[in-house]
């Protein structure tokens, strides 16, 4: 008799946890609908500053891939291929003024939508 009363309260547990993540899940899935429907212009002041930004970052980057380098943990080879695919990703940023892709997971996601 306990271990039937354990395992009733063990599968209410489970099943009020299920039926609360579909109600978490579906609530996150309305809000990137939502924010992706929002269209955002930077002015040229913030595109500066995230481009200054980005900058930093790339250098400090590049920087931390030529000590691995420096010291022996990479090849130059690698290094050289790292840095190459930093700076396509700004490029990329700096053609998209300054605004991160974040459609892209759609692709992945059809069957949530």
């Amino acid at each position: 008799m306990y271990k039937i009363c354990l395992s009733l309260i063990f599968t209410m547990l489970v099943i009020t946890g299920v039926s609360g993540m579909n109600a978490s899940l579906a609530a996150t899935v309305e809000d990137r609908t939502s924010q992706s429907a929002i269209k955002v212009e930077l002015t040229e002041l913030q595109k500066n500053e995230l481009a200054n930004l980005h900058k930093g970052i790339l250098e400090k980057k590049e920087q931390l891939i030529s000590k691995y380098v420096e010291y022996g943990v990479i090849t130059e080879t690698k290094g050289k291929r790292i840095i190459t695919r930093f700076e396509e990703r700004y490029k990329k940023l700096e053609q998209n003024g300054f605004l991160p892709k974040c459609d892209k997971q759609k692709e992945y996601r059809k069957h949530e939508e």
